[in-house]
């Protein structure tokens, strides 16, 4: 989503992504000693945005109701708001 954003190559419905953009990495200490976690990578988006603890903001802003996040497997054709705009928004540009 962040590459098409920077290139304006897509329109993006939904809610803010989740905004984790770092990779890590653990280490075992001893058997029972547990582990270190170490951050070894971030991720940045093509023109250079860290969205680290921010996400990506969509174009058009379409929540879920608490059981469409809670249980995705509730989510139908006739019921995904998100879905239901994206394709308004596709035909709007077939325009």
């Amino acid at each position: 989503a962040g590459a098409l954003k920077d290139h304006d190559a897509a329109e993006i419905v939904g809610v803010t992504s989740f905004g984790k953009a770092l990779v890590q990495r653990l280490y075992p200490l001893n058997k029972s000693d547990g582990f270190l976690k170490i951050t070894i990578a971030t991720y940045y988006t093509p023109d250079g945005h860290n969205i680290h603890g921010k996400g990506i903001e969509p174009d058009y802003v379409v929540e879920l109701n608490e059981e469409q996040v809670l249980k995705p497997s509730t989510l139908n054709d006739e019921n995904d708001t998100q879905l239901k705009k994206a394709i308004e928004v596709v035909k709007e540009k077939m325009k």
